[in-house]
């Protein structure tokens, strides 16, 4: 069947507006999480300019079509979102306000998305410096896995102004099955630094349940039948009876992620003007797994740490 050549034109430039009317992204950090983002970002038109360290990685998501970025401060000009997928509040620091950062180079109207776990004291004072020039932010900390960021099926917290969120809110529909407004800037990071410590917590504690019971003689799998039985059944009982009853690691969190954000969590509840006794030990406990050499472990082989562990 021939195209008709009208039909044809007008395909064709309907195509071209409708990249157009996309923005263009910036995205810095490229590892699992941020790759895969940037992988589902492209397989729907967007135009990226990424960053990162590792070569490789950039390598791959500019043979699919992005441009490399020699700076922050590059990458930032070019972009009308720029969103970040990094390890720690400060990499995002100095990647802001570094003399070739994102603050040197970003346009007004543009906006800020911090994909990371971060302190939202920090984030609020980069907000703050990003409104001086004219561009918003939003934190939208993640839930889920790199596999669904490849499929756009994340779970996406994020707050700042509604109008802010408004503005990028059609493109985190494309990374996010779920993507929740939870209000002010900020409430995105303190809302993921609440939800780790309260897994991060209950893993450590049930990891430590099983060991007791192995040093105690009682039988693990009976002790998890007892407990999930009841009202203590969880994913994260799950997850540590997998590894401490069939030697199965599949949590997929590191100890040392978990160690920097219950961190995080005990310097947001220090800006409160509280404390947080429980999540101090947990603190203590994910510190010292990770001085005895098993931070690349997912949390539940702290279980191990546990069955050494000696008054």
């Amino acid at each position: 069947m021939e195209t008709n050549s009208s039909e044809s034109v007008y395909t064709q430039h309907y195509l071209q507006e409708l990249h157009m009317s996309k923005p263009t992204i910036g995205f810095i950090g490229l590892g699992l999480m941020g790759g895969n983002m940037v992988e589902n970002l492209q397989n729907k038109g967007y135009e990226l300019t990424v960053m990162d360290l590792d070569k490789a990685a950039v390598a791959a998501t500019v043979a699919r079509g992005a441009t490399e970025a020699a700076s922050a401060k590059e990458l930032a000009a070019n972009s009308d979102i720029v969103m970040l997928c990094l390890t720690t509040s400060d990499v995002v620091e100095k990647l802001v306000y570094s003399d070739d950062g994102i603050l040197a180079g970003i346009k007004e109207g543009a906006t800020l998305v911090d994909f990371g776990t971060s302190i939202p004291a920090s984030t609020r004072k980069i907000g703050a410096d990003l409104a001086k020039k004219g561009a918003g932010m939003i934190d939208a900390p993640l839930g889920r896995t790199p596999a669904h960021a490849k499929d756009g099926l994340l779970n996406i917290m994020a707050s700042g102004d509604m109008a802010t969120f408004e503005k990028v809110k059609p493109v985190l529909d494309e990374q996010g099955e779920n993507v929740f407004h939870l209000g002010a800037l900020g409430a995105g990071h303190t809302t993921k630094l609440i939800n780790n410590f309260m897994g991060m917590t209950t893993a450590a504690a049930m990891s430590q349940a099983f060991a007791v019971a192995e040093l105690a003689g009682v039988d693990r799998k009976q002790l998890f039948d007892i407990m999930s039985a009841g009202p203590s059944n969880s994913p994260f009982m799950n997850f540590c009876k997998n590894y401490a009853v069939d030697g199965v690691s599949d949590l997929g969190f590191s100890i040392a992620n978990a160690n920097k954000d219950l961190g995080y969590f005990l310097e947001m509840v220090s800006d409160l003007g509280t404390r947080a006794e429980i999540a101090e030990g947990t603190s203590h406990n994910l510190q010292a797994a990770l001085d005895a050499g098993m931070g690349n472990g997912n949390v539940p082989e702290i279980y191990d740490y546990f069955l050494k562990l000696k008054k």
